[in-house]
C-alpha cells in the first residue's frame, strides 16, 4: 500500500458563504460540530494570522486536547492552521493515543461562494513528518472521512437553525 501524504474532503453547502463561514469562526458554533460525538471546549480562539485555537474533546474516561496555530485567515475565503497534539500546558507533544501521529498537521480550508450555495475544501498535510508519522497518517485517513463528514452533517443542521 502506498502512503497518502494528504487528506482531502469537499462538501457544497446548501449556503451562503457568509454563513458557511460562520460556521467555522465563531467558536460556539465551531463547538458544535467540531469531533461528532464528543463534548468539544474550546478554551481559547483567536482567528488571525498568528492566533491560537485550545481545543479540548471529552468522551467518556477520554479527552484530547490539541492546539491550533493560525497562518492564514482571509474571511469567507480561506483559514489555514498548524494542528497539534498537546499536553495539559498546550505545549506540543506527541499523541498520547496514537505515538507515531505526525507532531503538525497543515490544515487548509477554502471556501468557494457560489451564490446560494458554498464549496468548502479541506486539506491536511504532515509537516516535517517521520516515515512512522507518515505510514500512521496514512493509515488512518481512509477513516478521516466518516468523521468529517459527521462534522459536516451538523453544520447543515446549524445552516438549517441559521436560516429559520
Amino acid at each position: 500500500m502506498s502512503e497518502l501524504s494528504e487528506f482531502v474532503i469537499e462538501r457544497t453547502f446548501d449556503a451562503p458563504v457568509g454563513m458557511v463561514w460562520k460556521t467555522w469562526s465563531d467558536p460556539e458554533l465551531l463547538s458544535r460540530w467540531y469531533g461528532p460525538g464528543v463534548e468539544t471546549i474550546i478554551h481559547e480562539f483567536d482567528l488571525r494570522p498568528g492566533g491560537c485555537w485550545r481545543n479540548e474533546m471529552r468522551w467518556g474516561e477520554n479527552v484530547d486536547l490539541s492546539r491550533m496555530d493560525f497562518q492564514e485567515v482571509i474571511e469567507d475565503q480561506k483559514i489555514s492552521w498548524l494542528h497539534y497534539s498537546v499536553d495539559e500546558n498546550w505545549e506540543v507533544t506527541s499523541s498520547p493515543k496514537m505515538p507515531d501521529w505526525p507532531r503538525s498537521i497543515l490544515t487548509t480550508v477554502t471556501f468557494h461562494d457560489e451564490g446560494d450555495s458554498t464549496k468548502v475544501l479541506l486539506k491536511l498535510e504532515p509537516v516535517d513528518a517521520t516515515p512512522a508519522e507518515l505510514a500512521c497518517f496514512s493509515a488512518v485517513v481512509a477513516n478521516m472521512g466518516k468523521g468529517w463528514g459527521g462534522g459536516f452533517a451538523i453544520i447543515d443542521e446549524i445552516l438549517a437553525e441559521m436560516r429559520a
